[in-house]
């Protein structure tokens, strides 16, 4: 009898699904990151007291973005079916899109209280959904 370990999939545990699981979250702070760093500083700047240049900026931002690629990259090698994971390359960069527009939303949510959504945006963001839909039906 095989135990857990050497059964890649289990009645209990699922590795495939771990690895799924692993490439969303890895994906999900690796936004974060970037958000950061590509919007971040629109509210930093606005901040009374504080002028930064644009090139302390954009060092700014290439350093927030380090962290992202440390997420990133080992989200799509973990994530990739040439490499064990369980999602194609295009399935990888439509979870991507889906992730970066979520934690985008968040951000807007929380940080820009100026911003709004509109039903336009929902009307993408349901669009959106049916491209993840289409890219996973078999």
């Amino acid at each position: 009898m095989k135990s857990a370990l050497q059964s890649k999939n289990t009645k209990y545990f699922n590795f495939d699904d771990m690895k799924g699981l692993t490439t969303i979250g890895l994906l999900v702070l690796s936004n974060a990151f970037m958000t950061m760093a590509w919007y971040g500083h629109l509210k930093i700047n606005g901040v009374k007291g504080s002028s930064y240049g644009l090139f302390g900026i954009i060092l700014a931002s290439w350093g927030i973005a380090f962290f992202e690629y440390c997420f990133q990259v080992p989200a799509n090698r973990i994530g990739y079916q040439q490499f064990g994971g369980p999602f194609s390359l295009v399935q990888l960069k439509v979870i991507q899109e889906v992730i970066t527009l979520v934690v985008f939303m968040i951000f807007t949510l929380i940080v820009f209280k100026n911003e709004s959504f509109k039903i336009n945006h929902l009307i993408g963001f349901v669009f959106l959904i049916l491209a993840v839909y289409f890219i996973f039906k078999k």
